[in-house]
């Protein structure tokens, strides 16, 4: 049943947390409030545009620009070599592939492109569309070369090099697990089953393109620069870098953002070129790119192709695995699309008690957009990858899918584990969420309801994906928190996370408030403002609530403790006698002896009224680092139906049991699961980035690439259960990647459940009309 929100008045002081309080940011966001990178106007503000390249794979000759500077409007007119002569080395970092290939990304291509969509020159003009007739002016000579655009191509015996360090088109190799112990297991198999699976191209098609408005105060030199992003303390860094400003004189604020879902973690050429731009000009720029200038040019995901092998007992136990990831990168190595496969191979033992694994890893390079983070980065091809697996291995020993699950669980009671694989679980009970997804589907009467269908020509199928995840941050990660509260009881506070929809500005209210014990709506939450928050990793990875709400947490205990001190002197009594509960001091066996935190706030900016020793004002930052990463997990199950003579899919049911430990608000964990759900799906069954022969993207508008409509999706029947993690002090779970990685294994299983009286065994997504079709006539 869908939770029910409540009023935050109705909600006692102390017990916000767990509380399905109602969004604080939905008003601001429906009534036409908000304010997203594009609404941002400055007097004398030009507007950037950049010229993609028209090829997938083409040498750079002449670019003429003399005609586009000539246009009406048009400021100035750019290209790598001016980047060079301004004195900055015109690149981005590069991702570090670690023993593997290094390539530095051009801001501007200078010498060859390597994907259809590079940027390769910069026209700014007084007007938006000024700009965008002046591209079509520069001249650039081209000569096309032949191109890798799939992963065979680029691996293919003679296939052209993109980089001339990179041999055979490979950017790293790397493996993960033990080996020979792997060997061995499968050795000593009863059975074994293997299965190729690949992992679809899809393209990040957040509502809000990208965007950024740059201004430089020449006079402070300073640089301000706002845009839409998910980390403003790594654009920040980023920005510094490039164009070699002392960090200390940028400065980053996030407006709203219409979406990011990790495409938007990195600056791409648009945001440094804006901010570039606005230094030679000396006055503001802005950068918006259109629909289109994302699908090429804008980070795509997922693509990734796996040979997976199981070893198996006689009774059907997991013995081993073994197997081999090909991750295409693109035409440039990112952060995310280097780290990303290494993280697919590492979460491959999923929910199960793997005693041997052993996964390789190669990263290519190919003629197609860089390739990165998108929701779950690296769990979601895990996810489909083992869930695949396992209902393939309960169909070879013809077990029942939920069983053959159940039977390889990770045992509750051995929590926190390490897997064969290299992966740290800090706490599960995966029978749970099984078995309580099973009741609500009525499990046990399906079967039969499934064949009395087939016998009417109604195909049927149920599908499983028992899922976990690694995220929330890791022993490593800092993230980092400021509390502070006013004269007047207010309380701000502070947090380098970054809202992309996620609804923060509740949560870590709540968390605050109930810390504190004050009410709920004095506490304002802000983010995305270098200058205003402290340092932090900003949002992905589903760190924010674990890692930010430690963070905040950690503060506001601080800032109880400070205010003990200030108590003590109030109250003529010893430091260790106070105690605090609800908002109050109190005097440990005399309980008239009260002051209100709000009341110690107002005598901490009054020195007279303060003991000696205590600096004046209520303030505290902390940066919180956990013991290590936190594991959702639960069950996902999808009943569909699948028409043999037409190919056409339909849900009839979907299920979800997840845990994501401590819930601070249900209802945005049910929002936050719904949502992956749908891009789950969405991947499933409707999304594919496909390039042609001559690396050419086929799918670069809504026209051509296929999202999930609202009327297509099923109502997503939501339950949960709480096993808290003990790596943070809110016992929380990340949650904003859950959905999205169990639903794409729920479903496709359920699909080839549903034509295996064809003799369907195997299907990859998405999940078209045609290739269901095709897959019924074998």
């Amino acid at each position: 049943m869908p939770v029910e929100t409540v009023e935050a008045e109705d909600v006692r002081a102390g017990e916000f947390a767990g509380s399905a309080v109602k969004r604080r940011e939905d008003p601001h966001l429906l009534t036409g409030e908000a304010r997203y990178t594009d609404d941002v106007q400055y007097p004398r503000m030009a507007h950037l545009a950049l010229l993609g390249s028209q090829y997938g794979h083409a040498e750079i000759g002449a670019i003429d620009t003399s005609a586009a500077e000539d246009a009406d409007g048009v400021l100035a007119v750019y290209t790598h070599d001016d980047l060079l002569e301004s004195g900055i080395e015109g690149t981005m970092p590069a991702a570090d592939p670690e023993n593997g290939v290094a390539v530095e990304r051009p801001l501007l291509a200078r010498e060859r492109v390597r994907y259809q969509g590079q940027p390769v020159a910069a026209v700014v003009a007084e007007g938006r569309y000024d700009a965008f007739r002046a591209l079509d002016l520069i001249e650039v000579e081209y000569d096309r070369l032949e191109a890798a655009p799939e992963l065979e191509d680029a691996l293919a015996e003679g296939a052209p090099r993109l980089h001339d360090a990179a041999e055979g088109n490979v950017c790293f190799e790397s493996a993960t697990g033990d080996e020979a112990a792997t060997e061995e297991a499968f050795s000593d198999a009863d059975h074994t089953v293997a299965l190729t699976v690949a992992n679809n191209r899809v393209i990040p098609t957040a509502m809000e393109p990208r965007a950024a408005v740059a201004q430089y105060r020449k006079s402070e030199d300073a640089l301000i620069v706002e845009l839409s992003s998910q980390n403003p303390h790594s654009v920040q860094d980023r920005l510094s870098s490039v164009l070699d400003v002392p960090e200390h004189r940028v400065t980053v604020r996030v407006p709203d953002v219409g979406g990011g879902f990790g495409a938007k973690l990195q600056p791409y050429s648009g945001h440094l070129l804006s901010a570039w731009c606005a230094m030679a000009l000396e006055r503001p720029v802005k950068w918006q790119a259109r629909r289109t200038d994302d699908f090429q040019s804008m980070v795509h995901a997922r693509h990734q192709e796996t040979e997976i092998e199981a070893a198996l007992s006689a009774e059907g136990d997991i013995l081993g695995l073994r197997g081999h990831i090909d991750a295409d990168l693109g035409g440039y190595a990112t952060g995310g699309g280097v780290g990303i496969p290494r993280g697919t191979a590492a979460m491959l033992c999923g929910q199960y008690d793997v005693p041997a694994g052993h996964v390789s890893v190669r990263g290519v390079f190919t003629n197609t957009a860089p390739i990165s983070a998108y929701r779950g980065a690296g769990r979601p091809e895990a996810a489909y990858v083992i869930e695949r697996l396992a209902s393939a291995c309960a169909r070879e020993l013809e077990i029942d899918p939920a069983e053959f699950r159940r039977r390889n669980f990770i045992p509750s009671e051995e929590f926190p584990v390490e897997t064969a694989l290299g992966r740290s679980y800090d706490s599960g009970d995966y029978e749970k969420t099984l078995d309580r997804a099973l009741e609500i589907v009525g499990y046990d009467g399906f079967r039969q309801r499934q064949e009395a269908a087939r016998e009417e020509g109604k195909y049927l199928g149920i599908g499983f994906s028992s899922y976990v995840e690694v995220c929330g941050g890791s022993s490593g990660d800092m993230e980092g928190g400021l509390v502070r509260m006013n004269p007047e009881g207010g309380v701000v506070v502070g947090t380098g996370t970054q809202d992309t929809g996620q609804g923060h500005a509740t949560s870590f209210a709540q968390v605050v408030a109930d810390e504190l014990g004050v009410d709920y709506d004095a506490v304002e939450v802000i983010e995305g403002d270098t200058d205003r928050v402290p340092e932090g990793g900003g949002t992905a990875g589903s760190r924010s609530l674990p890692m930010g709400g430690g963070a905040l947490r950690e503060a506001a205990g601080r800032l109880v403790e400070k205010g003990r001190t200030i108590a003590a002197h109030q109250l003529e009594a010893s430091e260790a006698d106070i105690e605090f509960d609800d908002g109050e001091f109190r005097v440990r066996g005399v309980p008239d002896r009260t002051v209100t935190i709000e009341a110690v706030a107002e005598a901490a900016y009054s020195p007279g009224d303060l003991p000696e020793g205590v600096d004046a004002g209520m303030e505290e930052t902390a940066f919180f680092t956990p013991e290590g990463s936190t594991a959702p997990f639960g069950t996902h199950v999808a009943i569909v139906e699948v028409d043999p003579d037409t190919g056409e899919l339909g849900f009839e049911r979907y299920v979800a049991v997840d845990d994501v430990g401590t819930q601070i608000n249900p209802k945005l964990v049910e929002g936050q699961i719904k949502g992956g759900v749908a891009q789950g799906i969405g991947q499933a069954v409707y999304e594919e980035g496909r390039y042609d022969e001559n690396a050419n993207l086929a799918t670069g508008s809504l026209q051509d690439y296929a999202m999930p409509k609202s009327w297509q999706l099923p109502e997503v029947e939501w339950e949960s259960t709480e096993t808290p993690s003990p790596n943070n002090p809110l016992g929380a779970k990340g949650v904003g990647e859950a959905g999205t990685i169990a639903a794409m294994p729920a479903v496709v299983n359920a699909a080839i459940d549903a034509l295996s009286p064809f003799g369907v065994d195997d299907l990859d997504a998405p999940l078209s009309e045609e290739t269901l079709w095709r897959a019924a006539r074998g």
